[in-house]
Formats: structure tokens, sequence, C-alpha cells
């Protein structure tokens, strides 16, 4: 089972979603984690490292793939995204998880094709590749959701690599 985290401070998405066979997979869980802007910044890594700690100890993943921090502009954003992902990965750690990274282009691609899709996109795949009833929202829990499937594809290519790199004893 794969946890897909979309970091946040703010709004945190994640996806909890299991394969079910050779490139299908089914969604066990989607959410946001909100925590308030007027709370502290203390009060709020608080409480969303809980809520990762909860999410660790219900669905027991064996992999969680976080977004790696993309900077843009706002580097408030990047800092407040960069704290939210590094509790999520030391969390997923402490759990004994493997734990991986993946660029946004890099989910995109997996997901929808092009590294270049739009959030639309990657919802409407997120979508059809897990059988959903309708466009998974809001969007942080579509991103999370999109972070396991991308792990999913791309995790017997992992394994390939780490094979051949292996070194022989």
């Amino acid at each position: 089972m794969v946890l897909g985290i979309d970091p946040g401070l703010t709004r945190c998405g994640y996806a909890a979603v299991q394969a079910s066979g050779p490139g299908a997979a089914i969604a066990l869980s989607l959410g946001v984690i909100r925590t308030p802007p007027t709370d502290p910044l203390p009060k709020r890594l608080a409480e969303l490292r809980a809520e990762f700690a909860a999410l660790m100890i219900e669905f027991r993943p064996h992999v969680v793939a976080v977004e790696t921090v993309f900077f843009q502009n706002n580097v408030r954003t990047a800092m407040s995204v960069g704290q939210a992902s590094g509790l999520a990965l030391a969390e997923a750690w402490a759990c004994g998880c493997e734990v991986v990274q993946y660029t946004p282009n890099q989910v995109k691609g997996a997901v929808a094709g092009w590294g270049a899709a739009d959030k639309a996109q990657v919802q409407k795949m997120v979508q059809a590749r897990l059988g959903l009833s309708s466009v998974p929202k809001p969007a942080d829990a579509a991103d999370a959701a999109a972070l396991a499937l991308c792990h999913l594809a791309m995790s017997p290519l992992l394994r390939r690599v780490r094979l051949a790199t292996a070194s022989p004893v």
C-alpha cells in the first residue's frame, strides 16, 4: 500500500492507494489535513505531525510518496511546504516505511502521460485510473493520489535500477 502526501501547512493532501493488479489500483482513502492559518506555527506543525502519525497507524503503508518542494515565487509558501514535507518524510521513516520523493513533472508524466499536464488533466486521470465516480476534490487530495499512482508506476523500474546498481557481495 502506498500513501501519497501532497505537503502543505494549511492544506495537506493524502491518499492511501492499493495496487490491485498490473496497472490497476484502488483508492482506500483520499482527504486533506487542514490547519488553521491563525494558529501559531508550532501548534500547526504539531497537529500536522499527529495527523501523519495517525495515517501511519491507520493505513500501515509500505511506501510513502511525497512531492518534492518546488520553489516558484513565494518564499513564505515554499518554507511552509518544506516544513510539512519534512514532517511527512520524518514520520514515514520513523515508522519504518520506504520513503520516496517525486517532482511535480514526474507525477504528471506518470499519471497523465505529459509532464506539463494541468491540474484538471491530472484530476481526470486520477479519476479514471482509480475508477472513481467523480473527479477527486479538493485538488490536494487528487495530487496525493497522483503521487501514489506515480510510485506504483515507477516502482518496477526503481527495483530494476536498484538490482542493476547493487554491489556484488
